[in-house]
């Protein structure tokens, strides 16, 4: 289980461009799982105008506790594994059964207490290919694979896009990537 806990944050961007299909835009990530800085482990998430969006820097290897920043480094959630948190991120273990269960990779509670699930993650982070759902299954967020142009380089696994659809806030999306790297990169 791990949590998500609220950082004193500034100013957050947002970046915008792909159209939802209420005619609202979408806004679309490219995440690369390397830190712009040297010799740390990390993540480096560019926006639709190039512009540096968010960022995690990593010391220590498996930290107790990961910050995710805006892009001039301003805390924006703390990510860990204590107590008092906004919300509370369980890993699926019916898969580790042989149990199918619809795909789902991670419920996302409210607070450690309640029992409700406010989102659920289906796919697989490990392909890079899922989906973020609200409790109505309406998608809010996906991941997918960054396709290479023709003839070009392949981007792998560690380049990928997160598209937030309109309402779901970008930074809680990009901490659900960072939780979901967490539980399924160890």
């Amino acid at each position: 289980m791990i949590f998500l806990s609220k950082s004193k944050s500034r100013t957050v961007h947002h970046y915008h461009d792909e159209s939802g299909d209420d005619g609202e835009a979408s806004t679309s990530l490219t995440v690369w799982t390397k830190s712009l800085v040297y010799s740390c482990s990390g993540f480096t998430v560019i926006g639709s105008d190039g512009g540096l969006a968010y960022r995690v820097d990593n010391y220590t290897g498996r930290p107790d506790q990961t910050i995710l920043m805006d892009g001039s480094g301003n805390p924006i959630f703390t990510i860990c594994r204590r107590k008092k948190p906004m919300f509370c991120v369980r890993k699926n273990n019916m898969r580790l059964r042989q149990t199918k269960v619809d795909d789902v990779v991670a419920y996302v509670y409210c607070g450690i207490l309640e029992n409700r699930c406010m989102y659920v993650v289906e796919g697989s982070f490990t392909h890079r290919s899922c989906k973020i759902l609200d409790e109505s299954r309406r998608v809010v967020a996906e991941i997918k694979k960054k396709e290479a142009m023709p003839k070009g380089a392949s981007f792998g696994l560690e380049v990928f896009h997160l598209i937030i659809k309109p309402g779901f806030h970008c930074k809680f999306a990009m901490a659900i990537v960072l939780l979901l790297d967490q539980m399924y990169s160890y």
